[in-house]
């Protein structure tokens, strides 16, 4: 990229920042300009006019020629979208009318009651209490790992997910199993934050302009990450250095080393715990809206995919070769 690119992509990244928009989002937006850019064979700013046409003919090349998934191509879009509208102050006044990406219908992978009490002792230490808590609590693996302390409520047997999908907080049950080994755990927590602020560490990052309000909270122990880190590490924005948490690969790496030495054979993730979690809840017969406030669901009609499950068959059906 010209020098002139690259300054485009720091304007992209300080509105960004401005915005509050999270690391994951920026680095995936920056992508999708820079692809974008080159797609194109851009040399300037002036190259990025008519950007109704441009965008529309990148989008349909990403449906037609790589065969990008719906979510992928709407993430491309949505950075794009983000690139005039906000870096470059342009109203889009077309409207963009590319060829869109097959949204194919998909059954969740569902463990079976079985299969989640044979494959959950394989999977131990700090990573098995996290997998724990995607089955337990129905959290999705980047809600876990982002957990503070202060959002775990022993007393009252809750986990409040903070900034969740959407950029919604919502509260879903907590495990009592899991009480005793995750007050164990956070005791080892606590001991290593203590060691952290005798070394000058021990500030964890906080959201949007926290740090400002209350100068003091990063330091303090319901502030810091339940699942935290071996290492500290440099945050890329403020270049403080700090113990962020633990990088959600430790967990899928973990989850399909244990899978591979039982005889499931299921394509199991991380997600699969949250939808075993649904599934498994409505098998005991949870209102299907109890449900869908505990997962986060904005439309019922996401909750409803795991109603497959609870019939026999498909659709309830019974197969008529029973029936000889």
């Amino acid at each position: 990229m010209s020098a002139s690119d690259q300054k485009l992509l720091d304007q992209v990244r300080y509105v960004l920042r401005r915005r509050h928009y999270s690391l994951s989002t920026e680095r995936a937006y920056c992508d999708w300009i820079k692809r974008f850019i080159q797609f194109h064979g851009m040399r300037s700013r002036d190259d990025l006019q008519d950007g109704e046409a441009k965008i529309e003919t990148y989008l349909t090349h990403l449906a037609v020629s790589k065969n990008v998934s719906p979510s992928t191509q709407n993430q491309a879009m949505n950075a794009l979208i983000f690139l005039y509208k906000h870096v470059l102050i342009e109203e889009l006044h077309c409207k963009i009318e590319a060829v869109r990406s097959q949204k194919a219908t998909q059954i969740p992978v569902v463990l079976s009651r079985e299969e989640v009490q044979y494959l959950l002792p394989m999977i131990e230490g700090t990573v098995g209490l996290i997998v724990r808590l995607l089955y337990g609590s129905g959290l999705r693996i980047t809600e876990a790992v982002r957990l503070r302390i202060q959002d775990i409520d022993f007393e009252h047997l809750h986990i409040t997910v903070r900034s969740g999908k959407g950029s919604k907080d919502r509260v879903t049950t907590f495990p009592v199993k899991l009480e005793t080994g995750l007050r164990s755990h956070l005791e080892r927590v606590h001991s290593l934050h203590q060691l952290d602020l005798e070394k000058g560490f021990g500030e964890v990052y906080l959201p949007n302009l926290l740090s400002r309000k209350y100068p003091n909270a990063g330091r303090s122990f319901g502030w810091q990450y339940v699942f935290p880190s071996r290492n500290l590490a440099t945050d890329p924005r403020s270049g403080k250095t700090r113990r962020h948490h633990v990088d959600q690969s430790v967990v899928n790496k973990a989850i399909k080393a244990a899978t591979r030495k039982t005889a499931i054979n299921k394509r199991v993730s991380a997600h699969t715990f949250r939808h075993s979690f649904a599934t498994h809840l409505l098998q005991r017969g949870v209102d299907i809206r109890t449900i869908q406030a505990l997962l986060g669901h904005k439309d019922v009609k996401t909750t409803m995919v795991y109603t497959h499950v609870i019939n026999q068959g498909a659709q309830g059906v019974q197969s008529p070769l029973d029936d000889l």
